[in-house]
C-alpha cells in the first residue's frame, strides 16, 4: 500500500520561505518519479516541479528561480523548498509518486500566503 504523507506547509508572510516535505512508503522510492502539484481555491490541480529517480528535476515556469525540489532516497522523501512566496502560491500542495494521471497521491498540505 503506497503512503504519502506531506508535511511543512502554514500560513507565512509574502517574500517567506516554506520548506514541504512528503515521506513515502510503499514504493520503490529511489526507482521513482516524484512530483509536486498544487490546486488553489477554484482552480484545476497545476504542475509545480517533478525529480526523477537520476536526480533530473523540473519546475513550473511560475515558480522557477524561487522554488526548487530535491530528494533523499535514503530518507525516501521528496522536498519543495518555496523561497520569495507570493499570495498567488496560496494553494493545497499535492506529493506524487509516479505520474499525475496514474501514480499515487498524498493528502495535500495547504500553504497560505499573506499580502
Amino acid at each position: 500500500q503506497v503512503q504519502l504523507v506531506e508535511s511543512g506547509g502554514g500560513l507565512v508572510q509574502a517574500g517567506g520561505s516554506l520548506r514541504l516535505s512528503c515521506a513515502a512508503s510503499g514504493i520503490i522510492f529511489s526507482l521513482t518519479t516524484m512530483g509536486w502539484y498544487r490546486q488553489a481555491p477554484g482552480k484545476q490541480r497545476e504542475f509545480v516541479a517533478v525529480i526523477g529517480s537520476s536526480g533530473d528535476a523540473d519546475v513550473a515556469d511560475s515558480v522557477k528561480g524561487r522554488f526548487t525540489i530535491s530528494r533523499d532516497n535514503s530518507k525516501k522523501t521528496v522536498f519543495l523548498q518555496m523561497n520569495r512566496l507570493k499570495p498567488e502560491d496560496t494553494a493545497v500542495y499535492y506529493c506524487n509518486a509516479g505520474s499525475p494521471t496514474g501514480g499515487d497521491w498524498g493528502q495535500g498540505t495547504l500553504v497560505t500566503v499573506s499580502s
